[in-house]
């Protein structure tokens, strides 16, 4: 399997800060990912919205570096939301119970927390 390079892209939507995935969280994602959440955070937001809408893999360590954005959301009392996850990693997220630690939205709530409505 070909790794694709994680890229991101963070906007202000309202109270939150979206930020955009695309590709996959391995290890060599750990300096996009947490650049694009310090980029995130600058927004003062009251949340972070993370798109895995076009993610397409997510490895273990994938998962440490997710993990890990939540510590520093929650050095900086954000939280954490996400959308776009496929049913597999859904599945994953929850089996980690890392969806007890963010909330996972879907259709309509997803579409205007990122303003797609």
């Amino acid at each position: 399997m070909i790794s694709k390079p994680l890229e991101t892209n963070v906007r202000a939507h309202e109270k939150s800060a979206v930020i955009n995935l695309i590709g996959d969280i391995n290890a060599s994602a750990d300096e996009e990912m947490n650049a694009a959440f310090s980029q995130a955070l600058v927004l003062n937001p009251e949340s972070v919205v993370l798109n895995f809408t076009e993610v397409e893999y997510i490895n273990s360590t994938g998962i440490a570096l997710i993990v890990g954005l939540l510590a520093t959301a929650r050095q900086h009392k954000v939280d954490i939301l996400t959308f776009g996850l496929s049913d597999h990693y859904r599945e994953i997220f929850e089996i980690t119970r890392l969806s007890d630690f963010m909330k996972i939205v879907e259709g309509d709530q997803a579409a205007q927390l990122v303003g797609t409505t």
